[in-house]
């Protein structure tokens, strides 16, 4: 019998035991300021400095970062699992490459990466980006975090939709489940007849849809399940 195709989606939760903050931490970066300000195409019009100074310490932050024990028991799995398994993450951090996965699919971008609001090249972000930099490629002064702001269409939809499709495992691990689209791929597992499993601090708002939860942190609880998926 083959074995089973995965998907994985991960959130701010596996990047919290890292020490990287999400939106609902107090005394974080995220705290010091509104999302309408920081994460959004307007915000960045409005205040292009203020964006580009909390991206420049956001880089900072997750360049200091390490995997914990989630992020290197899912580069196992990777690597060990005799089926298909695409990781999907929300976060812009590069935590799972750091600990040994590959082809990861930020759907949300990445904060390593730079991007010309011109012509749309990207370009390998430099520890502290200015505001007016210069596209590499067309020269234009268009620079800025290759970030999805709220209002923006996710990456590589296509991609996730298609995997989707085709999963027998859908696993969500430190997400919220009130962002979408990302809320909705349970519903898309579902409807394959995809098991669905949730590992979360706490219950996301969308509980009610997964066949199955196993609460507490991700470092605990995701080592524990790849064990099993290897096992069996």
């Amino acid at each position: 019998m083959p074995a089973p195709s995965i998907v994985i989606l991960t959130g701010a939760g596996i990047s919290a035991e890292s020490g990287l903050g999400t939106f609902r931490d107090e005394g974080g970066l995220w705290a010091q300021h509104r999302i309408e300000d920081v994460a959004t195409p307007e915000g960045f019009s409005r205040n292009p400095q203020l964006v580009t100074d909390f991206y420049n310490a956001r880089r900072a932050q997750a360049a200091k970062a390490t995997p914990n024990a989630a992020h290197r028991a899912i580069a196992l799995l990777q690597t060990r699992h005799g089926g298909a398994i695409t990781l999907v993450t929300q976060n812009v951090d590069d935590l799972h490459e750091k600990a040994g996965s590959q082809d990861v699919i930020h759907m949300h971008g990445a904060l390593n990466s730079a991007l010309c609001a011109h012509c749309e090249h990207r370009w390998p972000a430099s520890l502290k980006m200015s505001v007016g930099q210069d596209c590499p490629k067309c020269n234009a002064p268009a620079a800025r975090p290759d970030i999805v702001w709220f209002g923006e269409i996710p990456y590589h939809m296509e991609r996730i939709e298609k995997a989707l499709a085709r999963a027998d495992i859908f696993v969500a691990i430190g997400t919220s489940g009130n962002v979408y689209p990302a809320a909705g791929f349970v519903q898309m597992a579902r409807h394959v007849g995809a098991e669905t499993l949730e590992m979360n601090l706490e219950p996301g708002e969308n509980i009610n849809l997964f066949d199955d939860a196993r609460p507490g942190k991700a470092s605990e609880t995701v080592p524990i399940w790849v064990e099993e998926m290897l096992a069996g």
